[in-house]
């Protein structure tokens, strides 16, 4: 399923194409709050994991395990609902949260660049620890509904684009130029149904 198959002038994998199709599936899912999205994003993540590690971006594979675990918590909070058990509301952090959120990720990325360097043959310890340590926070967020999630992956995206194109993952580069404006679209969704 990793063999090379062309597409529209460059190179991808069945692997890639099919996890492609269901992050395309589960960001409009997640966009739209229903749970189901959950499910893709385990399916597409596990995928996800074998295209990257055939790409040694072991960030970014890690990442997706990391993303299956959380992506069943995220199922359970938006089903569970909040504390009375109603509908998980669309809320934003306050500002000791964004105070957290920044100072958490910032660690994380240090600790994950310093470990890929170290640890792995990868040719971009920094960057993939820089993606995956944003694309960490950007999950949970998504997973409490937190309006910022969108703003997070709005900034990832822009950089996954980029190390994509480097890596010759050019499917998922597209993919992540996609995730762009599903982003924005998520964004100005999600702010109607946010209160101030």
């Amino acid at each position: 399923m990793n063999d090379p198959i062309p597409l529209f002038g460059f190179s991808t994998s069945l692997l890639e194409l099919l996890s492609f199709a269901l992050s395309i599936i589960t960001v409009a899912l997640n966009i739209r709050q229903l749970h189901w999205a959950w499910l893709f994003s385990i399916i597409s993540s596990g995928l996800y994991a074998a295209v990257f590690f055939d790409a040694r971006l072991y960030g970014d594979m890690g990442l997706q395990f990391v993303f299956i675990l959380v992506s069943v918590w995220g199922w359970m909070c938006w089903l569970r609902g909040d504390d009375g058990h109603e509908h998980l509301p669309v809320t934003r952090l306050q500002a000791q949260g964004r105070w957290a959120a920044v100072g958490v990720t910032l660690l994380a990325f240090v600790l994950l660049a310093w470990f890929l360097k170290r640890y792995t043959d990868t040719d971009v310890p920094y960057a993939d620890g820089f993606l995956t340590a944003g694309s960490l926070l950007g999950q949970v967020l998504l997973s409490r509904k937190k309006l910022e999630n969108w703003h997070v992956w709005i900034i990832v995206d822009v950089l996954y684009v980029g190390l994509y194109v480097y890596k010759g993952l050019m499917l998922t580069a597209v993919l992540y130029a996609i995730f762009i404006f599903m982003a924005i679209a998520g964004l100005r969704v999600w702010s109607k149904a946010c209160p101030r």
